[in-house]
């Protein structure tokens, strides 16, 4: 198993969204199509199809539990990333 499809269940399970790596988050993001742009510490990710932005910001190396759990709607609600 990947790194990607590691980081990828994870977030799907939701049992851990404090402990999700911001750089893992970021990676994944892109991985799936997604284009960032960084303004300031904020990092945000579009990808065409998909209407919400996904606004991502630093909590020391981890990512906030609260984006974490966007993302996980957006990746549901999109079906992004299942085969």
């Amino acid at each position: 198993m990947s790194r990607f499809e590691k980081v990828l269940l994870q977030i799907l399970r939701g049992k851990s969204d404090a402990n999700i790596l911001f750089q893992d988050l970021c990676h994944l993001l892109h991985s799936l199509g997604f284009e960032m742009r960084v303004k300031g510490s904020h990092h945000i990710f579009r990808k065409a199809g998909v209407e919400e932005k996904i606004n991502l910001q630093k909590d020391g190396n981890k990512a906030k539990p609260y984006q974490v759990r966007q993302v996980r709607n957006v990746i549901l609600k999109y079906k992004i990333g299942g085969e």
